[in-house]
């Protein structure tokens, strides 16, 4: 009998280690080469899911949630835990993004210049408002924090380098929008998720679409406890030469320590550094 979803226990687990073969292709050698691509695309996907699971996620828990029958869930998780992609907690039955994805992460963070580049760029304006900077890209139908700078308060702005978030609801979001290129700003303001995080969140699509056009307007993006309450944000962006928003930069603070004009009043500085930024990092 073949092992799926329906038929396994979370709490009954070989060792990972022991399930690292590869699966059997089809017949001839197009279909094993098909086969191996296939896999090679549904290990990636076990990936993407694990970075969305801070707390880790048990085998039977990725499974459902690849659509993937558990034994060939499993045997990927056990290839990606051997190459150090992924790691095991035997006591929690639970897996995580492994150091490998860690290495890779800083050698691309490094080739775009976050680090070594933006990076000094980025403390500059931290010193200056006293709060935490964020730099962004756009990542599909996401924002992903490439950098961040905390403040020297305690209180801690929570959208670390790695985070995937939305694109409506926070300021880095809706600057990245706002000035992508006409075409994929058109297709994002039809068809982008307005998923309601809080009870203010913009989940009206025409709302939403008066609200990057104040964007525009103005030149910044703000988000009032859209997103998280308790939080705030302003957010320039990041420009190429045809005037297209490539990354985004943005200070964020708790409620009680910035109002919004308050908040708004540092967007020369991040203007000005996000101009500093754009002429020394790669444009994607």
């Amino acid at each position: 009998m073949s092992v799926n979803q329906a038929t396994i226990n979370d709490d009954v687990q070989p060792d990972p280690a022991a399930l690292a073969g590869e699966p059997d292709g089809g017949a001839g050698a197009g279909a094993k080469k098909a086969d191996r691509t296939d896999m090679v695309g549904k290990a990636l996907g076990l990936l993407v899911l694990l970075g969305e699971e801070p707390r880790g996620a048990s085998a039977a828990e990725i499974s459902r949630r690849a659509e993937l029958p558990f034994s060939t869930t499993y045997r990927l998780l056990g290839s990606l835990a051997r190459d150090g992609f992924v790691d095991y907690e035997p006591d929690g039955r639970r897996y995580h993004l492994g150091l490998r994805i860690f290495q890779l992460g800083q050698r691309v963070s490094n080739h775009h210049g976050f680090a070594g580049t933006a990076m000094p760029v980025l403390r500059r304006v931290t010193a200056e408002t006293g709060e935490a900077t964020i730099l962004s890209v756009r990542d599909g139908l996401h924002h992903l924090t490439v950098s961040k700078v905390d403040g020297p308060q305690i209180f801690r702005v929570t959208s670390d380098p790695g985070h995937l978030g939305s694109l409506s609801t926070t300021a880095v979001g809706k600057a990245l929008v706002a000035f992508a290129e006409d075409a994929e700003r058109e297709k994002l303001l039809a068809e982008l998720p307005l998923e309601p995080l809080t009870g203010k969140s913009i989940t009206d699509r025409e709302a939403f679409r008066a609200e990057i056009a104040q964007v525009r307007r103005q030149g910044y993006a703000v988000m009032d406890e859209e997103n998280e309450a308790g939080m705030r944000a302003v957010a320039v962006p990041l420009l190429n030469s045809q005037g297209h928003a490539f990354a985004s930069l943005a200070t964020a603070v708790p409620v009680f320590r910035l109002d919004l004009e308050d908040l708004i009043a540092h967007v020369p500085l991040l203007q000005e550094a996000a101009a500093e930024l754009a002429a020394r990092l790669p444009q994607r």
